[in-house]
Formats: structure tokens, C-alpha cells, sequence
């Protein structure tokens, strides 16, 4: 998402993302994308989807929520590319999208947006895994038991994206708020 702006001095222009420099500060902006979609995807079982990836940036393996770009397919509002990219990724596909935030995930580095939704009503539309080379590993974990699997994931010295933590806690804040309000 490129915002124009007088002072804004491109530094390096590179096939997917461009490093700009504004009023003293350096940053990166990502090409043809309209915004980022993060799914804490919850099944009919309670059980939450987690993914797991190649990422070269840290040399290894991430445990992440299921996320894309919204714009990298061409037009597209912000809940399609959501279901896009979860159908991609874990094969569901969610009857219902909810927002539970939006915001910069790293506004020292860039000047990315991300929307997160709480994915109810999932049905199975396909293997997931990514496209192309992607390899994306799906783990379906119950919702209950999740902070318990995290942490036996990292103490095996895996990598585990700290956003996972803020969108379990969302999640809970409106499961809970959800159960609440129907009793």
C-alpha cells in the first residue's frame, strides 16, 4: 500500500516491496496490497487453526495464525481476501468474518495495516497447505488447550509470532463476551 506523499524519497524499489525514506525516517511499503488479513479461525469443535511456515527472513520455521494480503489477487474487499487466504492456507472457509481489531503491526518498519477477524462457521473446502511452494502445515488445536500447545511448541525452539498471542486473546475476550450476553 503506497501512500503518496511530497517528501517521500524512494530509496529502493524492489519486486515486492519499496524502502522509502520520509522526514528522516526509513521504511518499507509493500506493492499492490490493499491491507492484511489475519484469521483466528475457531472450528464448530472449538478448536483453533494454526499454521506453520517457512519463513526466510528468520531462517526457519514460524507458527503463525492464517494471514495473506488483501489486493495481492487483484480486487478484492478486505473479508474476501480473508476467506481467499484461509481457504488457501487451511482448506476452511468461514460462513462468518468478525473484526476484532485493526492497526500497524510494526509501525517503526512499515506503513502496513492489519485487519484481524474472528473466523466462525468453517466448512472444509479443501487440503489447504498454500500454493505453490508454500508447504503451509495446518494444526488444529483446542481453543482451551492453546496457550499450553504454544508453549511446548517454542520450549522444542520453535518460533511462534507474537501475534498469535493478541489474536487468542481477542478471540477469548469475545468468545467470553459472546457466552456472556446469551446467558
Amino acid at each position: 500500500m503506497t501512500k503518496a506523499s511530497p517528501e517521500l524519497q524512494v530509496l529502493y524499489d524492489g519486486k515486492h516491496l519499496t524502502f522509502v525514506r520520509r522526514r528522516g525516517w526509513e521504511f518499507v511499503q509493500r506493492k499492490n496490497i490493499s491491507g492484511i488479513a489475519i484469521l483466528v479461525a475457531v472450528t464448530s469443535e472449538e478448536r483453533i487453526l494454526f499454521v506453520e511456515q517457512h519463513r526466510e527472513a528468520v531462517g526457519g520455521s514460524v507458527i503463525e495464525l492464517p494471514a495473506g494480503l488483501a489486493g495481492d489477487e487483484g480486487s478484492e474487499t478486505g473479508e474476501e481476501a480473508a476467506n481467499r487466504e484461509l481457504v488457501e492456507e487451511t482448506g476452511y472457509r468461514a460462513a462468518t468474518l468478525e473484526v476484532l481489531c485493526e492497526g500497524p503491526p510494526s509501525p517503526g518498519l512499515s506503513d502496513e495495516i492489519v485487519t484481524v477477524y474472528l473466523a466462525r462457521g468453517l466448512t472444509r473446502e479443501g487440503k489447504g497447505g498454500g500454493v505453490g511452494a508454500e508447504d503451509i502445515r495446518v494444526y488444529e488445536v483446542p481453543f482451551a488447550e492453546a496457550y499450553g500447545w504454544l508453549d511446548a511448541r517454542r520450549a522444542e525452539g520453535r518460533l511462534v509470532d507474537p501475534k498469535v498471542y493478541g489474536g487468542l486473546a481477542l478471540a477469548q475476550r469475545r468468545i467470553d463476551g459472546a457466552l456472556v450476553k446469551s446467558r
